[in-house]
């Protein structure tokens, strides 16, 4: 009995010392698995980072030294750490004009091997003079190719021969959940290399820039990593990291690079013109929303509605009308207003496009031959109107429109009532209705005055829920108003 016992522990010493060898084996080769991942990481960094540059820029700023003085730009703890040069001065009196150095930072991506960095426009638009800072240590002068505000993109160049370009990726191709890598010069810390995944894509509506189309990472960004790549692992940039959410001027985890596939148009365009060319429609468009999708009788909220289309543009001569609702550009299916804008920006004037769109319940397809788009126009000084109107509506007060006042507010036509008025959380507040806004039709019918107005309140049943198509500064847009 005794010889079995210690048969049957022997033989249990002998499974366990078996099995603990398996397994350490195992985690030696899951180890020796991860190290090849961690290798093949730095490896790809090693190559990139030769392309990947520090920018150095200086403005030279004169102003007013009582009234107007710089230095309050860096009156924060941010501007204090990043431009530590730039001190809050005492006021200066009697006032002068003073002269003053500002100095900053950023990032960029040699992409050509002309020379040609690519970066962002609040990095280098501005400067006087802009020095780039190779990873082997030279520093170059260079000169502004172009630059795009809108888009927050911008082409500088050196002279320097035997460069090695990034290559361009395909952001389009990418995945929520893929690891990236970015590189930058974050606080001036030459050539910071930090490790993450895409967030999210097709970020939109975040209102840093005029054309938004953001990939989002948790890549560690902070200030002088603009302009910089957000690369892939196959060591292609896909995006160029712009933006950070942050309450406190630093990294919190939620990063924004403009996708290469919106940038490279933009990219190209600067080198052959110095400047963008656009594509125009010559249309108003807003978001759906549930409640607009059953009024204008679409299955989903996808597409953009057409609340407005301008007289004598590409959009008015090819048939499209306000109610519309584009679902459809050439084969790419829109999701929102801001994605609509994006593909007809990243096209050039001249280019036709087939537009499929909803009208009335039903699927209609028409051949658009694009513009270019102009140049934003100045807007005029709002004036309060004298006289609004007897009732209330949802919270607002109106008045007629008059030549004087439309030149005032800048519209264009000569019907509608321009909103003097809004209460304090009223259901119009709510809506986003503001003062100077003009209403120019209620449950599509026309408002050409107080009048009109007045007679489409009292027909609309004001316990359900009214449609106001709206113009402002920004275009036209439709607006629901529903009692809660």
């Amino acid at each position: 009995m005794k010889t079995k016992i210690i048969l049957g522990l022997t033989m249990l010493l002998c499974h366990y010392l078996i099995f603990s060898s398996f397994a350490i084996a195992k985690q030696d080769t899951l180890i020796q698995e991860a190290e090849k991942v961690s290798k093949l990481r730095a490896l790809l960094i090693k190559k990139v980072q030769n392309s990947v540059v520090h920018i150095k820029v200086e403005q030279n700023i004169t102003a007013n030294s009582a009234t107007n003085n710089p230095y309050d730009l860096f009156n924060n703890e941010f501007f204090e750490r990043f431009f530590p040069e730039q001190r809050r001065q005492p006021n200066f009196s009697p006032p002068e004009q003073r002269q003053y150095r500002r100095e900053g930072m950023g990032s960029g991506s040699i992409i050509s091997e002309q020379g040609y960095i690519l970066t962002n426009h609040h990095v280098v638009g501005k400067a006087d003079k802009i020095l780039v800072k190779l990873f082997d240590g030279r520093e170059l002068p260079a000169k502004l190719v172009g630059t795009d505000p809108l888009s927050d993109i911008a082409v500088i160049q050196i002279d320097q021969k035997n460069l090695l370009p990034l290559p361009i990726g395909n952001s389009e191709k990418i995945d929520v959940g893929e690891s990236v890598i970015a590189i930058g010069n974050p606080f001036g810390l030459s050539h910071t290399v930090t490790f993450g995944i895409i967030s999210a894509k097709g970020r939109s509506n975040i209102g840093i820039i005029d054309y938004e189309d953001f990939i989002q990472t948790d890549a560690a960004i902070n200030p002088g990593n603009s302009g910089g790549p957000l690369i892939n692992l196959r060591g292609e940039i896909i995006g160029i990291n712009t933006a950070i959410f942050s309450r406190s001027g630093g990294y919190q985890g939620i990063g924004f690079a403009v996708s290469i596939n919106f940038a490279k148009r933009i990219m190209e365009d600067l080198i052959e013109n110095g400047n963008v060319s656009r594509g125009w429609l010559g249309v108003s468009i807003q978001d759906m929303t549930v409640e607009l999708a059953k009024v204008f009788g679409v299955e989903n909220q996808q597409g953009t509605l057409v609340s407005g289309v301008i007289q004598n543009t590409p959009a008015a001569k090819a048939g499209l009308k306000k109610g519309d609702v584009i679902i459809q550009v050439d084969q790419i299916s829109i999701r929102n207003a801001n994605h609509l804008r994006n593909q007809i920006a990243t096209m050039r004037g001249e280019t036709t496009v087939m537009v499929k769109l909803i009208r009335n319940r039903k699927e209609l397809v028409l051949p658009v031959t694009l513009g270019t788009r102009p140049n934003a126009e100045d807007q005029l000084p709002v004036n309060k109107p004298p006289e609004i109107q007897k009732g209330e509506y949802f919270g607002i007060r109106v008045q007629p429109l008059t030549r004087e006042l439309a030149q005032r507010f800048g519209y264009t036509q000569d019907r509608g009532v321009i909103i003097r008025q809004v209460q304090p959380n009223s259901v119009a507040e709510r809506a986003g209705l503001v003062p100077g806004m003009l209403i120019v039709e209620i449950n599509r019918v026309t408002v050409r005055s107080l009048k009109d107005f007045e007679e489409a309140m009292e027909q609309a049943n004001l316990e359900e829920s009214v449609l106001l198509l709206i113009n402002s500064q920004r275009g036209s847009q439709y607006i629901i108003l529903k009692k809660e």
